[in-house]
């Protein structure tokens, strides 16, 4: 095994243990990312030395808590490459920014007619906001379509995206497909029809390079524990000046101006959306795992997880009875895959991978109208990360042999 990759690898204390006495080759990556050691030290090191509240306090511990916060918010900017820190605005997650922007830009921009759209790839956390501001707003909601081999139809979301949208909301990488969506041209395309561009970067932040001002995408959400973050914590990145135009989310405490009995002013972007208490800690760790990534290079990783790809995609593909969804080429198909073995139903076979030490998801993956497209009702799901390597890889393989022949399949 490569000495740097081990390395690695060793900073991951939840990789060095045994599920059902087989060591544990951990493949749900999509759902939720290992932690370094040095992320779980950040968390101790705040809760034992800096704990207090942010921007309340002028004590020592106040002012340090503060500045390790705020140090976390820059280090997230200059990640994704947004213009000012002031543009990313802290929240508990994607579904968290996602929710945001439906009830306060949304809430405010969208009228009876108009319309919003989306693709049938999105994970519920992009598609159950925008159906409920259409319901409510008494909007349509209209659907890009895939392509045969599981890519967004492009020609399709040309047909789709029209004067008469007002919010184009797409994911950057599929959690099912296992395709990176072309944000820019699709931003492009949103934007001649003077629609806004949302994207859910939930998959594609933790695994390649994005550059916000590039993509100019208006608003990119995604959270920290698929990033190698602790869970809670996420980020909504907005351009200022969209930000500065919406009314807050939450009201309470800290994003406030100026408080009357009878009405209210709001302090400035990005706290005026960060009512109360916030996730200190967890952005604190998201600021180390930033730290983290940025040390091995986002390159880097993106270059290592096409290399596993284009060596476990082949093996699954040779294995009779495998269906893989999304495309077979795997110079288009990242770390995720989706998969069913014929005759067994995605459960059963994700709890015999489960007995050999693999663990994989199993289910609709928060995508059902996805899975109707498919002509399914779930699927099972490896995704892999850069601590994971090729003999993880080959585990996955032998374990659906195994499967097959404990099955007799």
């Amino acid at each position: 095994m490569d000495s740097k990759f081990q390395k690695i690898r060793n900073d991951f204390p939840i990789l060095n243990q045994k599920v059902n006495d087989e060591s544990l080759v951990y493949l749900d990556n999509a759902a939720t990312s290992q932690k370094p050691q040095q992320v779980i030290d950040a968390l101790i090191n705040y809760y034992q030395n800096d704990n207090a509240n942010t921007r309340r306090s002028v004590h020592t511990l106040g002012e340090r808590a503060t500045e390790e916060f705020e140090a976390a918010r820059e280090k997230v900017q200059k990640f994704i490459n947004a213009e000012q820190s002031r543009e990313i605005v802290f929240t508990k997650g994607t579904t968290d920014s996602l929710n945001l922007i439906a009830s306060t830009y949304g809430e405010v921009n969208i009228q009876a007619g108009d319309e919003i759209v989306i693709s049938i790839m999105e994970h519920h956390s992009n598609l159950i906001p925008w159906q409920q501001l259409a319901l409510r707003k008494k909007a349509t909601l209209k659907y890009i379509d895939i392509t045969s081999d599981g890519q967004l139809d492009m020609q399709d979301a040309r047909k789709k995206i029209t004067d008469k949208t007002k919010v184009v909301s797409i994911a950057h990488v599929s959690n099912v497909l296992g395709v990176t969506n072309d944000l820019k041209e699709i931003a492009k395309l949103a934007h001649t029809h003077n629609a806004i561009m949302v994207a859910d970067g939930a998959q594609a932040v933790p695994h390649m390079s994005v550059d916000v001002q590039d993509l100019d995408v208006d608003f990119y959400a995604f959270s920290s524990h698929k990033m190698i973050g602790p869970m809670g914590v996420g980020v909504l990145y907005g351009k200022a000046n969209l930000l500065k135009q919406m009314p807050p989310y939450q009201f309470g405490g800290e994003m406030i101006d100026f408080v009357n009995q009878y009405d209210s002013t709001w302090t400035e972007i990005p706290w005026k959306f960060e009512a109360g208490t916030q996730n200190v800690a967890g952005a604190i760790g998201l600021g180390k795992a930033v730290d983290y990534l940025n040390k091995i290079g986002m390159q880097n990783i993106a270059n290592y997880e096409h290399n596993l790809v284009s060596y476990v995609l082949p093996k699954l593909l040779e294995i009779e009875g495998i269906t893989v969804y999304g495309p077979h080429d795997s110079n288009y198909h990242n770390g995720v895959i989706s998969f069913n073995l014929r005759g067994l139903h995605p459960h059963d076979l994700a709890t015999a991978l489960d007995m050999d030490g693999v663990a994989v998801r199993a289910g609709h993956h928060c995508a059902q109208p996805l899975m109707k497209k498919l002509g399914v009702v779930a699927t099972a799901r490896a995704s892999f990360y850069f601590y994971n390597d090729k003999k993880d890889a080959y585990m996955l393989v032998k374990a659906i042999y195994d499967a097959k022949e404990f099955f007799k399949i």
